[in-house]
């Protein structure tokens, strides 16, 4: 049985850098010619951002209150 009471109250995300080659094709298109992205995952590896900066995507998770680590 899944712990409804733990998932809600870890505030932790992980930020992880993406290869934009990588991705979907409507993704790249949207990089700007970029070569690598940052995804913000929650604990249980649900996607909620995909951004062009890692300042970016540690400035988003804390605005919501989250704690980001970086994934290596």
């Amino acid at each position: 049985m899944e712990n409804t009471e733990a998932r809600s109250t870890d505030r932790t995300v992980y930020v992880k850098t993406i290869a934009v080659i990588d991705l979907p094709r409507e993704v790249r298109d949207q990089a700007a010619g970029l070569e690598q992205l940052y995804a913000v995952h929650d604990s249980q590896g649900q996607q909620l951002a995909l951004v062009g900066d890692r300042k970016l995507a540690f400035l988003l998770a804390r605005e919501h209150d989250y704690a980001p680590v970086m994934v290596h």
